[in-house]
């Protein structure tokens, strides 16, 4: 099989014992590799009803057959298992140069099951692996870990995927990290790898050249994509500026968290001044136009986007250091208006300690945010926080807030659960102020301004997620006569072929999110990142992606094979779910956004309509061939996906 490397290895901690597993093709024609191919060793190897921090939770490292590829957008890793933060399925992705490696150094992918008795960190070298002592490790932030294990082993051009010392107490949003910078930073995984005391996974490939089917056409692909980079709008923007580029303009039309929620609108002034302008202008290491291109964007392994911000300045004559990247949008958000700050300097402070400590930011930026609500209530006071005064816009006292939260140190120890389960010990009505679906912290999207993420939010397995499913903008008459050979031709690759109003919410629009979430899926299972390849506004379309899998593995793809790749993926997370005991009653959105109308700007009275959202709900239940009074797939689905033997694990 091409493009695969072949190998899977198994470790278990509990033994220390290492294995190698050669998959059969047929494996890899199945589920193709990241999400998918996760969730096939999380299913078969974790028993229903364990903890997500028992020896029992299995731990997967998954790549897929493009990863390693000379081509941008290839480079991520999937990583899966039972989530501390939902209690059901935990699925993240992240990109940098780690993926590639493991690649090139043997490996599709890593199973971790077990506790290790001391501190360790897996070092995998040219194909050979073995596990190393980490307690000289244990305590120090990525960065520290980062430089010695270099050290140690010799060499600087080693990868190392890691938890922080957030990870090491079990925060429970804590994330995996690489480069000190990319972050494995939804569902809590990195929490999970903490609890099985692998401190990191150093690798080593050899050469860096991945065994192709076709490697014309996947040169000629390449070089179609490069120029675009430059010559689309969309993309270029986001080269330039980074996600960050887009805060001013959800501020603008009333879609930016503001005030845990209370809000989609941050004012002009304050959206400028944590904007991706100013961060262009300021906070770049080498902020000149000319410069910035080359010294103020990091990227992925052969990447051309290099999307990544580096900042270097300081904040209250604290250090904001390159090595330690810069704010993205959801970041500049949660930490910003979400908490009423208009410091771009103190959010890029937050981002750094939120790397160094290896935490998600939208989870940690959303639960200061509900620290802050709560303490302007009453529902918490100074005697709770160690004196530290929590109020709107008040920076210093949400980084020290965020400080006690990453060291689990007085009330930091209840916000580090999280604010689902803060609001819990709190109590007196504090979880109303919990923005989170299935116990994860909502994004910076708003539903009440992009309906069909409030369907999406409410019914996908691993909580509130902005990055599994197109967002409702892309399938307007307006969007699509604007750009027809972009926008229309990769709708009607999908055969969404009948756009409708963006603030609308109908079969049709809920059968574009359910065929954008396919998409979404497929590009988490063939691990490409989802600003390079997409259904809509990114670099390449589906018909790319399809293209780049059959150039580089010779497995013949096309688009609806991409969508049943990733029908498949969402249906094995949803039944990961069904096993744990979890139905139709946890799809739900927060209380605040069925019932609190919005204040000020554009979206100022709106709601999330709660009749109008159960009944999209219901819709997409029927459109995915799900039993309505469950929510959860039948058999007669699961069987027409090759998963027949899920639904024997479901007994059903």
């Amino acid at each position: 099989m091409f493009g695969y490397a072949g190998k899977i290895l198994h470790v278990d901690l509990t033994t220390g014992t290492l294995e190698i597993e050669e998959p059969s093709d047929e494996l890899y024609r199945t589920y193709l590799g990241g999400s998918a191919l996760g969730l096939y060793y999380l299913l078969k190897n974790t028993s229903a009803g364990v903890d997500p921090y028992g020896p029992e939770n299995t731990l997967a490292f998954m790549l897929s057959g493009p990863t390693g590829a000379p081509i941008a957008g290839q480079s991520r890793c999937t990583v899966v298992a039972k989530s501390p933060i939902t209690g059901g399925v935990g699925d993240s992705q992240a990109g940098g140069f780690w993926p590639a490696e493991l690649k090139f150094a043997g490996f599709d992918g890593i199973v971790v099951r077990g506790i290790s008795p001391k501190p360790v960190y897996l070092w995998i070298n040219k194909g050979e692996a073995e596990l190393r002592d980490a307690s000289h490790l244990w305590g120090e932030t990525t960065l520290e870990v980062e430089a010695a294990l270099k050290t140690e082993l010799e060499d600087d051009r080693i990868e190392v995927l890691q938890v922080g010392p957030a990870g090491e107490k079990k925060v429970r949003f804590a994330a995996i990290m690489s480069m000190s910078t990319r972050a494995h930073g939804r569902t809590g995984m990195g929490a999970v790898m903490g609890s099985k005391m692998l401190k990191a996974i150093a690798v080593r490939g050899g050469k860096k050249k991945l065994p192709m089917a076709d490697p014309e056409a996947l040169r000629a692909i390449v070089q179609r994509a490069v120029p675009l980079v430059r010559g689309d709008e969309d993309v270029w923007e986001l080269a330039k500026y980074g996600t960050i580029g887009i805060l001013e303009g959800q501020s603008a039309v009333g879609g930016l968290p503001t005030r845990n929620y209370q809000s989609g609108s941050f004012g002009f002034d304050a959206a400028k001044n944590i904007g991706g302008e100013r961060l262009f202008d300021e906070l770049l290491r080498g902020a000149d136009e000319d410069n910035q291109l080359k010294q103020g964007r990091e990227t992925c392994y052969s990447c051309a986007v290099r999307c990544k911000r580096v900042v270097k300045d300081e904040w209250m004559d604290k250090a904001l250091n390159p090595e330690s990247g810069g704010p993205e949008y959801e970041t500049a958000a949660m930490f910003g208006s979400d908490c009423g700050i208009d410091d771009l300097h103190a959010i890029a402070y937050a981002n750094q300690l939120c790397n160094q400590y290896g935490v998600d930011t939208i989870a940690a930026g959303g639960t200061m945010a509900f620290a802050i609500d709560c303490f302007e209530r009453g529902l918490i006071t100074a005697e709770d926080t160690g004196g530290i005064e929590l109020k709107w816009g008040d920076a210093e006292a949400m980084i020290a807030m965020l400080e006690k939260t990453l060291l689990r140190e007085g009330i930091g120890d209840i916000l580090a659960e999280g604010s689902a389960a803060a609001a819990a010990m709190i109590g007196n009505g504090a979880e109303d102020l919990s923005i989170t679906v299935k116990g994860a912290e909502l994004p910076a999207h708003m539903p009440q301004v992009k309906p069909t993420l409030g369907v999406i939010y409410a019914v996908n397995p691993f909580g509130a997620d902005h990055q599994s499913s197109e967002h409702d903008g892309m399938y307007t008459p307006d969007t699509i006569a604007s750009s027809p050979e972009k926008y229309g031709k990769r709708m009607a690759d999908l055969g969404l072929t009948d756009p409708q109003p963006a603030d609308s919410i109908n079969e049709e629009k809920v059968r574009y999110a359910l065929t954008t979430q396919y998409a979404y899926s497929a590009m988490d299972t063939a691990n490409v990142c989802q600003f390079v390849f997409g259904p809509a506004w990114e670099l390449l379309g589906m018909d790319d992606l399809a293209a780049v899998v059959t150039a580089v593995t010779g497995m013949e793809t096309t688009v609806d094979d991409l969508l049943t790749y990733g029908r498949r993926r969402v249906n094995m997370l949803r039944a990961f779910n069904a096993r744990e005991g979890i139905t139709r009653d946890r799809d739900t959105l927060p209380k605040r956004l069925y019932d609190e109308p919005l204040q000020d700007g554009a979206s100022a009275g709106s709601t999330v309509d709660r009749a109008t959202n159960i009944e999209a709900i219901e819709t997409y239940y029927r459109l995915a061939g799900w039993d309505p009074e469950t929510g959860n797939p039948p058999r007669e689905t699961l069987e027409e996906l090759d998963l027949a033997w899920v639904a024997d694990e479901l007994g059903i």
